[in-house]
């Protein structure tokens, strides 16, 4: 396996770039979802109070879930910022563009990511 190119390097950039703002604004638009549940009916309107509860605790699950992506696109940035982009975290061996092309976050090849969720 080969290490990226830079044509690829940057296409990767881009990719985790555009993932980042997309996630940054969700964050954004899913803060007054999460926010307390109100006992005043007519903030709610016609939604019962338990189904405001329920969509509160979807909304911070899927907030959660953001936050966690935009911290492995950070760090993944933080990579390529130090030139240690592309590499596996645990063997050192390239990780390839394919697999970075659908997962640019991915900080393992598929041998020791396999690896790891075996544990």
């Amino acid at each position: 396996m080969d290490q990226l190119t830079p044509k690829q390097t940057e296409e990767l950039r881009s990719l985790l770039q555009f993932n980042k703002n997309k996630l940054e604004q969700q964050l954004l638009d899913a803060e007054s979802a999460t926010g307390v549940v109100t006992l005043d009916q007519s903030s709610v309107g016609r939604v019962s109070r338990m189904d405001a509860m329920q969509q509160q605790s979807m909304a911070v699950s899927t907030r959660t879930k953001a936050e966690a992506s935009l911290r492995k696109i950070l760090k993944a940035l933080k990579r390529m910022d130090l030139e240690d982009f592309g590499y596996c975290g645990q063997c050192d061996e390239p990780i390839p563009f394919n697999r970075l092309k659908v997962q640019p976050e991915a900080s393992h090849c598929l041998k020791c990511q396999d690896q790891q969720e075996s544990l």
